[in-house]
């Protein structure tokens, strides 16, 4: 037995995968234990799960992979500030005794936390190379190209290559401080959200807006050429010498300075995400043709935190020349741990690869399960009222009938997801007929902005008749977003009249709470080989609807990560507007529970509301 544990550390998700004989084991991220969201800290309390779930330690581990080359990202942290000195002077004693006290002994660190049981050497492959590995050997495919794109790794902020058996080779990259994962984060840092969270809210609010700075950019800041590649006009960003993403010439080009954090959106911010999403789309497509033409494959295989952008990876599927695309579905730095694991298992041992016709990453359930009796354990000592169902059948046609009635139904199942994404088995479900459904969830359940949209989870056998997918298209991974098929939509022409977040007062389909005011969705297929009694309840919910269609977002509130244990569960259940929660098969309504207590929206998400 051959057993091998990725990490990845220190900079954004911190996360540990195991691989055991080239199969993968777990998989999980850090912050889901500690509870703090997008956790950096080396992923101590992951590497203890993945070893328990394999009933290892640290001693019997035989290869250890970290998931970037830290003396070469410290080369290029050393000429960045050496080049812009003595600009970056602040930024420079911020990074340096980080650097100095721990990510420069990294080997030191990491035996220090697996107790000094460890014996063996640690393999340290590029950050790139790790994302390839984690996009390529998952993957369903003998042979395909691969890309990765993200902020910036050690030198390399995209790349492609192609991967044959058990092998990869990346050919060509662009180099910091060129990044179409940085500009992308500029936009989000202007457009005062979050950087390295706000992302998704960025991709959320393009459809409010028009794309009207999107000449502006390509004029002035992105020189985007024909076959993908592109520099950027380094005058108008700060990320290289300062603390901030964006510079006053940046601010003069729009319009006006930043948008101060948890202000009142205006329309200016609406097209800004517009505007760089349609850049960023662009580039994601000419770089998929230039790929194709270069290295002829059929295949595409996608990681690094640009391909979570799942707008643009939609597009590649059904506009780019490519017969078939897998995205890694922990695309950002966590996955990094996995590629690092299984690049050493194939790679660097020569290990053969068996492809499975579906995917090798079983769904990405590769997080923490709890048995009915450990749950059932919990809410007993909590005092908790519930019901436990006997058969799975009785179990989700009592939970199909609460969803049909429009109640929120927390839903925790089996192993928890590895990635970003919850994939039914911590998820929040709902009804996706309802008009009301899309504000309700995010102000009321999940305290977030109202004009972020939800996801659907469909039947994989009905997917094409709800969406523009091929009829064998899967989307397991809600990795790619799609038109709401023409047949289902109900958009009228009062629509062209409205602007900004008054298109969220349209009905735009027959599943309105998850049909995006641009009538798209980024679809999750349901099926019963990865999705067990996820699968079960969304039958049992379109038997007794005629919708093959639930809402699914991840089951935690703003701020916090997807939950982990019952106690996550319950503790957000009680603390939310959540109507319903099952624990595996014990089912909790909020009205029998004697702490009950009825939640006010907070002022912040007021300024949000379209009255």
């Amino acid at each position: 037995m051959t057993a091998i544990l990725g990490i990845s550390a220190y900079y954004h998700d911190s996360a540990a995968a195991l691989v055991v004989d080239g199969e993968i084991v777990a998989a999980a991220q850090e912050e889901r234990f500690t509870r703090k969201k997008h956790d950096h800290g080396f992923p101590t309390n992951a590497i203890a799960y993945c070893l328990g779930e394999a009933g290892l330690d640290a001693g019997g581990i035989d290869y250890v992979g970290f998931y970037d080359k830290p003396f070469l990202k410290f080369e290029r942290l050393l000429e960045t500030y050496l080049a812009y000195a003595p600009a970056g002077f602040r930024s420079y004693l911020m990074a340096m005794p980080l650097w100095l006290r721990q990510k420069l002994h990294l080997p030191r660190e990491m035996r220090k936390a697996l107790g000094g049981s460890y014996r063996h050497k640690f393999v340290f492959p590029e950050h790139h190379e790790s994302h390839a590995a984690s996009a390529f050997f998952p993957s369903p495919f003998e042979e395909a190209a691969i890309v990765t794109f993200d902020g910036v790794g050690e030198w390399a902020t995209t790349s492609y290559g192609t991967g044959r058996g058990n092998r990869i080779e990346l050919t060509h990259e662009i180099h910091f401080p060129h990044s179409l994962g940085l500009l992308y984060s500029a936009f989000t840092y202007f457009c005062g959200f979050k950087v390295n969270s706000g992302e998704y809210k960025l991709m959320g609010l393009a459809p409010y807006g028009e794309p009207r700075y999107a000449g502006l950019i390509l004029d002035k800041i992105v020189d985007l050429k024909e076959d993908g590649s592109f520099r950027l006009d380094m005058r108008y960003f700060n990320y290289c010498q300062g603390l901030t993403m964006t510079n006053d010439r940046f601010a003069e080009l729009f319009g006006g300075p930043a948008r101060k954090s948890e202000s009142k959106l205006t329309q200016r911010e609406m097209d800004l995400a517009a505007s760089v999403q349609a850049v960023t789309e662009e580039a994601m497509l000419r770089t998929a043709r230039h790929v194709h033409r270069e290295t002829g494959m059929k295949n595409l295989c996608l990681a690094g935190g640009v391909a979570l952008n799942c707008v643009g990876n939609g597009r590649i599927l059904r506009e780019g020349p490519f017969e078939n695309i897998w995205i890694q579905p922990a695309a950002g730095d966590s996955g990094g741990a996995l590629g690092v694991a299984l690049l050493i298992w194939h790679q660097l041992l020569g290990r053969e690869r068996t492809v499975s016709a579906s995917d090798s990453q079983k769904g990405s359930l590769l997080g923490p399960a709890f048995s009915p009796q450990e749950v059932a354990g919990f809410l007993d000592r909590q005092g908790a009222k519930y019901t436990a169902f006997g058969s799975d059948g009785e179990l989700c046609d009592a939970v199909a009938e609460h969803i049909a009635s429009e109640k929120i139904v927390g839903w925790f199942q089996g192993r928890m997801e590895f990635g970003p994404r919850a994939l039914g088995s911590r998820s929040i479900l709902g009804d996706p007929r309802s008009e009301s459904m899309q504000s309700v969830m995010n102000v009321k359940i999940k305290f977030r902005e109202s004009f972020r949209p939800f996801a659907p989870g469909v039947l994989r056998e009905h997917a094409a008749e709800y969406f523009d997918m091929r009829s064998h298209e899967e989307s397991p991974y809600m990795l790619l977003v799609a038109p709401v098929a023409e047949s289902k939509r109900t958009a009228t022409g009062e629509a062209k009249d409205l602007k900004g977040l008054d298109l969220l007062k349209m009905r735009r389909s027959v599943v309105p709470a998850i049909t995006h005011v641009d009538c798209s969705a980024r679809v999750q297929t349901i099926d019963p080989e990865r999705h067990g009694r996820y699968h079960s309840l969304a039958k049992a919910f379109h038997e007794r609807t005629g919708c093959p269609v639930l809402i699914n977002t991840s089951f935690n509130v703003r701020g916090e990560p997807i939950v982990c244990t019952p106690e996550d569960a319950f503790r957000c259940f009680m603390g939310t507007n959540m109507d319903v929660l099952v624990l595996e098969n014990c089912v909790l309504l909020k009205a029998d529970q004697p702490a009950a207590v009825r939640h006010e929206v907070d002022e912040y998400l007021a300024k949000f509301e379209l009255d």
